[in-house]
């Protein structure tokens, strides 16, 4: 089993936490927190061990052999860099970092070290997704035509809240957005060409993004995201031959159907259960015991071809004012 120290205590490392408990590939021994309270309350709250009042002093637990680094969006680079040069290896909250080039310096630091690392987008080990992944490399669909995904949440104007907040990373594209630019990544690779609108929020992060991306092959990936309402968080894979529709929350695990030309329908649904982030935590589990340096799944050039993409999508709706 994977001996995880958690650095961070907030909601994504407590269903992190809540979701080991779902599977016998490791457990949370160790966790750490910026103050002495909140480690003891995490580790009370999940019958965690070791609870540091530093994430130094949790890298640095000679219990811990992996790290999964849970902090806001501009702490990520900071933790994952802190674990990795403790000797450990890494599971990184998305997006991995905020920049590319923040992203570059965190792969090639990993590399250099010889240690594991990945990006936590989970929806890419979730059940449906793996079953998505055999039906498009079966070719059933044909060729691929469109991608369309949306994510919109609704959030109540608050100057404090993480979201809106541009310090802790805010907006709707690094948070939400990351989602439907990941699940055209799999799907695509990376766009050819990047066209993009955004508007802001009132505190100047992004509230809503759209994005139109075109590839070499013709195909068209059509992509939102917003933090001012609630949208179908759907997603649906056209081909020449079929497409597919992900029943809604298409980045949670869920189900879909492929539809042919002819009208036919046939129901994919795994069964699951858990939030789904454990399946994230096996497929880390699986890479080391491989003695494997990223997992195939999400290999580091595509989080970083994505963050690439994630930076376009900002500069090119930046120019258009």
């Amino acid at each position: 089993m994977v001996r995880w120290g958690v650095i961070g205590t907030g909601a994504i490392a407590s269903d992190f936490a809540a979701d080991l408990a779902l599977t016998d590939s490791g457990s949370v021994v160790a966790v750490g927190s910026r103050t002495a309270e909140g480690a003891e309350a995490f580790a009370r709250r999940f019958d965690v061990p070791n609870g540091h009042a530093s994430y130094e002093a949790l890298v640095a637990d000679p219990e811990v052999d992996a790290v999964y680094v849970a902090t806001p969006h501009p702490m990520h680079r900071a933790g994952a860099e802190l674990a990795l040069r403790a000797g450990k290896a890494v599971l990184v909250e998305k997006p991995l970092t905020v920049t590319a080039a923040e992203t570059h310096e965190l792969v090639a630091l990993a590399r250099s070290q010889g240690l594991f690392l990945m990006e936590a987008m989970w929806t890419r080990f979730l059940p449906h997704i793996g079953e998505l992944r055999a039906l498009l490399a079966s070719g059933a669909l044909g060729e691929i035509v469109t991608v369309t995904a949306d994510h919109g949440q609704w959030f109540a104007e608050d100057r404090d809240f993480r979201l809106f907040a541009p310090e802790l990373g805010g907006g709707a594209l690094l948070d939400l957005g990351i989602y439907p630019v990941a699940f055209a990544s799999m799907v695509l690779g990376p766009p050819r060409q990047i066209q993009s609108a955004i508007t802001p929020a009132f505190t100047g992060v992004d509230a809503q993004t759209s994005m139109l991306f075109t590839y070499e092959s013709g195909a068209h990936a059509l992509l939102t995201c917003t933090l001012r309402a609630k949208s179908p968080t759907r997603a649906v894979i056209v081909g020449t031959e079929a497409r597919v529709e992900i029943a809604g929350e298409f980045y949670r695990p869920s189900s879909f159907t492929v539809i042919g030309r002819d009208g036919s329908q046939m129901l994919h649904a795994p069964a699951h259960e858990g939030h789904g982030l454990r399946h994230e935590a096996d497929e880390v589990a699986r890479c080391l015991r491989e003695g494997l340096l990223e997992s195939p799944l999400m290999p580091l050039e595509e989080s970083v071809s994505i963050m690439e993409t994630m930076d376009a999508i900002r500069a090119v709706a930046a120019q258009q004012g």
